[in-house]
């Protein structure tokens, strides 16, 4: 992206302060308004930051370079589908009362003193916000929100599985992360997945299959935290069957044929609601 290329598209500016965008800034306007809308058509971006079709077509390019969106015809999306998985933004604003009751749950998996991996999915992130109020802990993860959330809590002991780091899901991931999460052997580990089908669970990026699977293999139980949104999706890649799983751990939304597939895979799974039971 040059320099001039904002002045090349002052004409099509409805308001000149908008043209003087740069483009990180017009990338974040972007952002933000997938995150607000779920969608949005060239056209629109064409109007609301003053520039031309060929400048946003770029800003696009780059942003689903970066895997914050994925190009449509006539526009963009942020939600996933069997291939692209939406940014940690827009899944951190997804099913959100029911990654609480999910967590909330799952926290009588977590002894105090234990060494607990949290993978990077916005699913377990409220359940390493609660932990600092349980006691002392051990926490390994890639996720960078997770680091950030922990690093100041005095009875936490953090441990940072570093590697590439990928923006979209603000989370170190690939081979190098994966080999390191490799070196550990913790309690329990907590994990999420995109889709959930016929009695396994896949996600749409390699790098990160290759660290949740690493994460498994370092933990004694595991458990899987998945709202009932992400059963019978479709994604590319998958990460393991669901009877890998000590516990599967969903919510009170889940389909009760859903719950009977569960059933007779001999899964053992818990709705995460007052009065919800272990079966």
């Amino acid at each position: 992206m040059t320099d001039t290329e904002g002045a090349a598209d002052v004409s099509v500016a409805n308001d000149a302060s908008v043209a003087k965008l740069s483009p990180k800034d017009r990338r974040k306007r972007i952002t933000d308004r997938l995150l607000a809308d779920g969608q949005v058509t060239i056209e629109e971006l064409v109007q609301e930051l003053g520039v031309s079709q060929m400048t946003v077509h770029r800003d696009l390019d780059t942003l689903e370079h970066q895997g914050w969106l994925r190009k449509v015809r006539g526009g963009a999306t942020a939600t996933p589908n069997a291939l692209f998985e939406s940014t940690a933004r827009w899944r951190g604003a997804e099913q959100v009362a029911a990654k609480e009751a999910i967590c909330a749950a799952a926290l009588a998996m977590a002894e105090p003193g234990q060494a607990v991996i949290i993978d990077d999915s916005s699913t377990a992130l409220p359940l390493a916000r609660a932990l600092s109020s349980r006691g002392a802990y051990t926490v390994i993860t890639n996720s960078l929100q997770v680091i950030n959330e922990l690093a100041e809590e005095p009875d936490i002991r953090v441990i940072a599985l570093g590697g590439e780091y990928h923006a979209a899901f603000n989370a170190f991931l690939g081979m190098s992360t994966a080999d390191i999460a490799r070196s550990f052997r913790a309690d329990v580990a907590f994990l999420s997945t995109s889709a959930v089908d016929n009695g396994h669970c896949y996600h749409q990026a390699q790098e990160n299959v290759l660290v949740k699977r690493a994460l498994m293999a370092a933990a004694r139980r595991k458990v899987l935290l998945v709202d009932h949104s992400k059963f019978g999706r479709q994604a590319l890649y998958e990460l393991a069957p669901l009877a890998d799983f000590d516990l599967v751990i969903s919510d009170d939304l889940l389909p009760q044929e859903e719950q009977d597939a569960l059933q007779s895979l001999g899964v053992r799974y818990e709705l995460a609601a007052e009065g919800s039971q272990r079966r």
